[in-house]
C-alpha cells in the first residue's frame, strides 16, 4: 500500500526545479540519510533539468560516513548539529551509545568535502560548513570537548553556530539535570571556550532565545 506522502524520484526532481523557479536560494535536505539513494537520483535528474541552486545537508550529526561519501561533490553546504562531547550523556538523554564517536567522523568527512571557508554570492552562502552546538544545562553537552575537537583535529576557521534555545519539554522533568533552562554563567562559559580554542567564525544566539 502506497503512503499518501510518498512521491517518485522524478517528482522530487520536479519539485526542486519548481522551488528554483520560485526564487529559492537553495534546496535543503533535512536528515536525508534513510532516503540517500533515491534523493541522489532526484538531484541527478534535477541537475539535468537545470537545477543550479546549492544543496544543503541538514542533519543531527549522527550520520554514516559511507552515506556522506556518496554525497561528495553533490552537497554544497553541510549544516550538522554537534550535540554532545562524550558518549555517556548521549546514551542517557538521547538513547544513542556512540554519538560522539560517530559525530566526529561525520563532521570530519563533511570538512574534507567542503573545507572551512564559507563562500557567498550576493550575500547568500553557497558553499561551506556550519556546525551547530546547543548549550545544555549542567554542561551535559560537554562543550569544551566539542570545541577542542574542532580546533585541534579539524580547523579553527570552521563557522560555529552557538545555540542557547534549549527548552525543557517532553519528559525532561524526569531528569533533574536537564529540567531547567541554561543559566547565564553556562552561556558565558561556552562563549569563553570559543575564545579559548580560537574559534572566531560564526554566530552566538542570545541567551533569551529559549523564552521565544
Amino acid at each position: 500500500m502506497k503512503n499518501k506522502n510518498e512521491i517518485s524520484v522524478e517528482r522530487l526532481a520536479e519539485i526542486m526545479i519548481e522551488l528554483q523557479k520560485q526564487g529559492s536560494h537553495n534546496i535543503e535536505l533535512v536528515s536525508p540519510t534513510h532516503f540517500a539513494v533515491s534523493t541522489l537520483k532526484s538531484i541527478r535528474i534535477a541537475s539535468q533539468l537545470g537545477l543550479k541552486i546549492p544543496i544543503i545537508y541538514n542533519m543531527n550529526g549522527y550520520d554514516s560516513v559511507e552515506v556522506l561519501k556518496l554525497y561528495k561533490d553533490v552537497i554544497d553546504i553541510y549544516l550538522p548539529d554537534f550535540k554532545y562531547g562524550n558518549n555517556n550523556n548521549c546514551r542517557v538523554y538521547s538513547k544513542v551509545s556512540d554519538y560522539f564517536d560517530k559525530a566526529k567522523l561525520a563532521v570530519k568527512e563533511m570538512y574534507n568535502q567542503v573545507g572551512s571557508e564559507l563562500v557567498y554570492e550576493n550575500g547568500v552562502v553557497v558553499r561551506g560548513l556550519i556546525v551547530r552546538h546547543l548549550i545544555l544545562p549542567n554542561d551535559l553537552s560537554e562543550t569544551e570537548e566539542v570545541f577542542k575537537f574542532i580546533a585541534e583535529e579539524l580547523d579553527r576557521k570552521i563557522h560555529i553556530s552557538l545555540i542557547t534555545q534549549y527548552f525543557r519539554t517532553n519528559r525532561s522533568k524526569k531528569h533533574i539535570l536537564i529540567s531547567r533552562r541554561i543559566r547565564y554563567g553556562e552561556f558565558m562559559r561556552a562563549v569563553e571556550l570559543l575564545d579559548k580554542y580560537g574559534l572566531e567564525n560564526g554566530w552566538i544566539q542570545e541567551i533569551e532565545s529559549s523564552e521565544h
